[in-house]
């Protein structure tokens, strides 16, 4: 007789709660806002473990992946941050007319502004594999009809957010298991 693993309502509960937990300790961590970065790897390597072997890390691995993500994870917050407020200010000129270019350019910024979205969730789920960030974000250029896809999930998790803000940091585990499942998906 073969042994057959079958999953029934309570199995499909839990994940559900643990992935909520982890959105909630993701968020938690993220308050700092310089520590977003490594908290997001962190996240993710705790649903790449859960999802691809099996099993939670324990709260020392995940303590230990974290101080290790810490400065690397900084600097990319900063970068991420940065790039924002420039797309942000340029929508802005753009929107007053300070500066040139118009309508035209204005919805060129925003698809630039939603392709980088795209491109930076689709690096998260490559850091929860143990990329460093700069082989994660190279990993996730490779693939550039998984950047659409991811940028459309963030927007629908802001959607859901925007709608029930209690909502949100729950958000963010299902989220990162989104972004798990659509980077093992070979382009």
């Amino acid at each position: 007789m073969t042994a057959t693993t079958t999953t029934d309502w309570r199995d499909t509960l839990r994940d559900a709660t643990d992935l909520a937990l982890v959105g909630i300790l993701v968020t938690v961590a993220a308050v700092p806002v310089v520590t977003t970065g490594a908290a997001v790897a962190v996240g993710a390597e705790a649903v790449h473990l859960r999802f691809t072997d099996g099993h939670w890390p324990g709260p020392r691995d995940l303590l230990r992946s974290f101080g290790r993500r810490l400065l690397p994870g900084t600097l990319a917050t900063l970068a991420v941050l940065a790039t924002g407020l420039l797309l942000a200010l340029n929508i802005f000129w753009l929107r007053q007319g300070l500066a040139p270019g118009g309508e035209l350019l204005l919805v060129v910024t925003a698809v630039v502004a939603v392709a980088l979205t795209g491109l930076a969730m689709l690096a998260v789920p490559f850091l929860g594999r143990g990329y460093s960030y700069r082989r994660a974000l190279r990993t996730a250029l490779s693939r550039p009809a998984l950047i659409v896809t991811c940028a459309g999930v963030i927007g629908i998790a802001f959607l859901i957010g925007s709608i029930l803000p209690i909502t949100a940091p729950l958000l963010v585990g299902y989220v990162l298991l989104a972004l798990h499942t659509i980077a093992r998906r070979v382009p």
